[in-house]
């Protein structure tokens, strides 16, 4: 089976033989782009609002708009990642 590459633009790349071993689309991303970064950096910028503002009513808003980032970014797009390679994995066109 012919092998295919992905490649990022920041230079991480992984190699698979087909389209359905690369369904996880973290394998693709560099350091700073993996769940562990994103959550890490979540909860920094909470804690330091928190911690440099004392300010509930400038902390929660903070705090809303990283948990959307953390629901788009850790569930909806890694889901339409997979959707869209099994897609292409049912269809045969890899």
């Amino acid at each position: 089976m012919e092998e295919v590459r992905f490649e990022s633009g920041a230079g991480a790349e992984v190699s698979s033989e087909s389209p359905a071993e690369a369904a996880s689309m973290w394998q693709a991303k560099p350091w700073w782009c993996q769940p562990w970064s994103i959550v890490l950096t979540g909860i920094v910028i909470v804690a330091a609002s928190w911690l440099l503002l004392h300010r509930l009513w400038i902390t929660l808003p903070v705090a809303s708009v990283i948990l959307v980032w953390w629901f788009l970014f850790l569930k909806l797009v890694p889901d339409q990642y997979a959707a869209a390679v099994r897609t292409i994995t049912d269809k045969g066109d890899f």
